[in-house]
């Protein structure tokens, strides 16, 4: 009787190799899935510059298909008094080729002060999104900017 009382108490608990599995496996995760997660909020502040420059690229849009194909020079021309900014977008401008010019703020490293310009195409099917970028390039940047914006420029 006295030996199952004793047997009972030495079995309680968790052994250090238990422990250190455990904590081997929540490292392993974590190395994983930080990464992951930084990529997916850094699509997330992307993917706010879209809600910014959708707006203006409707009314460029319209404004090229009521002008020809020509695109407007300036904000104005396309009727928008003032654009309201996110955190993450700094400013945005169109330039004298109807391109228009964001730069972005409070994403990260290599995009915080670059500028993003959404360059419109004319074509018989319609009208497309060039999108070039000011920021040095890298293979993780391009992958990030395409699941954002679809087809990039080389220079994103």
């Amino acid at each position: 009787m006295k030996s199952m009382k004793m047997m009972k108490k030495a079995q309680s608990g968790f052994t250090l190799i238990e422990l250190m599995i455990v904590v081997a496996i929540i490292g392993i995760l974590a190395a994983v899935a930080i990464p992951q997660y930084q990529d997916y909020v850094t699509r997330a502040k992307l993917a706010k510059v879209n809600t910014v420059v959708d707006s203006i690229k409707l009314a460029q849009a319209e404004y090229m298909q009521n002008n020809n194909g020509t695109p407007s020079p300036s904000l104005s021309s396309l009727g928008i008094a003032s654009v309201a900014l996110i955190t993450e977008v700094s400013g945005v401008t169109v330039n004298s080729a109807g391109g228009i010019e964001t730069t972005l703020a409070n994403i990260g490293s290599p995009f915080d002060t670059s500028t993003v310009t959404f360059a419109p195409q004319v074509a018989d099917t319609g009208i497309t999104w060039t999108i070039a970028c000011s920021y040095t390039k890298t293979t993780k940047t391009t992958a990030l900017m395409t699941k954002v914006f679809g087809t990039v420029g080389a220079s994103c």
